[in-house]
């Protein structure tokens, strides 16, 4: 049905048709240059976090030097110490061995400080009746062990009193290897007698042969 308006003043509606646009879909717009966009979307990545690549790469590398240099001068003040540990040690070596060559010698001299004097009592108490010395004298050793060795030079009027006092001599818990090395008889004035020569060595007497007094004696009140 149609509809008229006679009002007076009445005005014409009329209808007008707004204007359309068409929006492509964007699948549609892209849908062609897809390519394109990727390699550009990579190219721009690229750009932009290539250089944090390589900023983290070089603080990174520069930590790791900075690293480094401070393990080596480590390193190197560790073998400076070393090296000065080292030559005081050869030098306490070298100490040593002094110290202990001068104790060896203090240790040989006090081991044979009273060797000869033992051994001199030892061949005088070991003398018999008709028997005298003309000398007594050292002799020298034969091993590393600088063990005193000595010679006995005398007269005798009997051979009997020889082998007694030759057995006194190995009796000894001093001498040891006593050995006759020569025997004559020969003629002082108007008398036959005998000389002789032996040699033997000391020993160390074993700890019950010794009898030690002492030498400050407590006094008893």
């Amino acid at each position: 049905m149609i509809k008229i308006n006679l009002v007076p003043g009445a005005t014409r509606r009329t209808s007008r048709r707004r204007p359309r646009f068409a929006v492509p879909a964007l699948g549609e717009r892209f849908k062609g240059s897809s390519k394109v966009d990727r390699w550009g979307a990579f190219v721009v990545a690229a750009w932009i976090v290539g250089p944090l690549v390589v900023a983290w790469m070089f603080v990174g590398t520069r930590s790791r030097m900075g690293e480094l240099d401070v393990a080596i001068e480590g390193a190197r003040l560790d073998s400076v110490r070393y090296a000065e540990i080292r030559a005081a040690n050869a030098t306490l070596l070298a100490r040593q061995d002094t110290i202990a060559t001068k104790l060896q010698i203090i240790q040989e001299i006090d081991a044979g400080r009273f060797a000869w004097v033992h051994i001199m009592d030892e061949v005088s108490r070991s003398l018999p009746q008709f028997t005298w010395l003309t000398g007594v004298n050292a002799q020298p050793t034969e091993t590393q062990l600088h063990i005193p060795r000595f010679s006995v030079e005398g007269r005798t009027g009997t051979p009997f009193a020889l082998t007694e006092f030759m057995q006194n001599l190995e009796a000894s818990p001093f001498l040891k290897s006593i050995t006759l090395i020569t025997t004559d008889q020969i003629r002082e004035g108007e008398q036959l007698i005998y000389s002789f020569t032996l040699e033997g060595e000391f020993q160390e007497p074993s700890p019950d042969a010794i009898e030690t007094v002492p030498i400050f004696e407590r006094a008893e009140g």
